[in-house]
């Protein structure tokens, strides 16, 4: 309570409600952010796999609180889930067939490009985390910051997890892009101005179009990681 006392948060009934609303918004939703940090970060030398998330990480949490403060004007742009739903989609599509590249960059291209691309997807995908805190916040900005600073953690000790799984399970990067793609399907399918379009409906048929944007995404990336590993053998013999 302290730490509230310090942000120059008022601890009533209302703001605890608010506050444990927004805890269990960022442990629902950061769950594949800490999915782009692991697969972003598993290549990378174990000295840069800190720095890569610590980074990584610090540049998203400061986006998420701008987010926050412009969130009406953004979800006012024509088409944005539709344009970050695709950016997420070529994201995961790039984590899944870049494994074997990401090896052979530098030390330091490999950082930043996990650096960028951690900021990037993160941007892309809190959107909702955003919007759902910015409401259960009631617009009070400095409880949303106090929000975004208890997803850190999640998203941090989180990775960490899934990147030692990722190490020893490489199947598991195909369904850490899965979760991505699938979230990029969703984003796409949701997004207001393509259902005014397309007069889509909310309905089953929803999910058959995320889960064929999915499967898709896994297919084509197993394809190329396939003819990559094929290349490499021939060159090899």
């Amino acid at each position: 309570m302290d730490l509230l006392f310090s942000l120059g948060l008022t601890v009533t009934s209302a703001a605890t409600i608010s506050f444990l609303k927004i805890i269990a918004i960022d442990i629902i939703l950061s769950g594949d952010n800490a999915v782009v940090i692991a697969m972003a970060t598993k290549s990378l030398p174990k000295e840069h796999q800190n720095k890569a998330i610590l980074f990584g990480t610090a540049g998203a949490v400061l986006l998420r609180i701008l987010f926050a403060v412009i969130i009406v004007y953004l979800l006012q742009i024509p088409f944005v889930n539709l344009i970050g739903g695709m950016l997420l989609l070529w994201i995961a599509y790039n984590l899944l067939v870049e494994e074997e590249e990401q090896a052979h960059v530098t030390s330091h291209n490999g950082l930043f490009k996990a650096i960028t691309t951690i900021i990037i997807a993160d941007a892309v995908m809190s959107l909702d985390n955003v919007i759902a805190i910015t409401g259960a916040a009631h617009g009070d900005i400095k409880m949303i910051a106090f929000g975004v600073m208890v997803s850190i953690p999640i998203m941090i000790f989180g990775s960490k997890i899934i990147v030692k799984a990722l190490e020893k399970y490489r199947w598991i990067s195909y369904i850490g892009s899965g979760i991505l793609a699938w979230t990029a399907g969703e984003m796409i399918i949701t997004d207001k101005k393509l259902i005014e379009l397309l007069n889509l409906q909310h309905d089953s048929t929803n999910y058959l179009i995320i889960a064929i944007i999915t499967v898709t995404n896994l297919i084509v990336g197993y394809a190329m990681n396939k003819s990559s590993s094929d290349d490499n053998f021939h060159k090899a013999s």
